[in-house]
């Protein structure tokens, strides 16, 4: 009788796991950037309420790659274009504060950490920053950034750890409140996953 109510429970949690599959739009890797940690992030980790759907789902930030040719399109950047979490996009928290910041230093290296609840096959990172005198009274727009990453990091179609660090030097001669939109590009689909980290310098 035990081991009948073993196969049973091996049967619907591979039946759970192929739902999970299947709803997840072709895509098996999920990941966020909590250094500098994302607005998802402060959604997941209480910091930021009353953040809709988001707060459950950090790693899903999920929409079209190519970015900035194609991708998520001005505006949505950093919901990636997914309406359940337009509230990443806003330029205010939900109770229409300022995003909180992390403090960096511009010309100097800063450790950038993806947490990955699921790996999938990656292209390449690729960073970027708003550009001085951006507005910052708007959603975020291509014509706020330098539309040249500050750093990318190749990742030649491999899957990455659970957690994976990588260091660059940050942009120098920019002063007070920025964005840093990352893009974790996926070999394999037409998908990335965007990250937006709010930062002082």
């Amino acid at each position: 009788m035990r081991k009948k109510t073993k196969l049973q429970a091996a049967v619907v949690g591979l039946a759970t796991a192929g739902a999970l599959v299947l709803s997840s739009g072709g895509a098996s890797g999920h990941g966020y950037t909590d250094l500098p940690v994302s607005r998802q992030k402060l959604c997941q980790n209480g910091a930021v309420t009353d953040c809709g759907d988001i707060q459950w789902e950090p790693q899903s930030v999920e929409g079209p790659k190519g970015f900035p040719a194609s991708g998520a399109a001005d505006g949505r950047i950093c919901s990636a274009n997914n309406t359940r979490f337009a509230q990443l996009d806003s330029p205010k928290t939900p109770s229409g504060r300022a995003w909180p910041t992390t403090r960096v230093s511009g010309g100097q290296s800063y450790t950038f950490r993806w947490q990955f609840t699921a790996m999938h096959a990656t292209t390449d990172f690729r960073y970027y920053v708003t550009k001085a005198g951006w507005n910052q009274n708007h959603n975020l727009a291509r014509s706020d950034l330098n539309l040249t990453p500050f750093l990318t990091v190749p990742y030649g179609g491999q899957r990455p750890p659970a957690t994976l660090s990588h260091s660059g030097a940050l942009p120098s001669g920019l002063s007070g409140h920025h964005v840093i939109v990352a893009v974790w590009t996926i070999a394999d689909t037409g998908n990335a996953f965007y990250a937006c980290s709010d930062v002082t310098f």
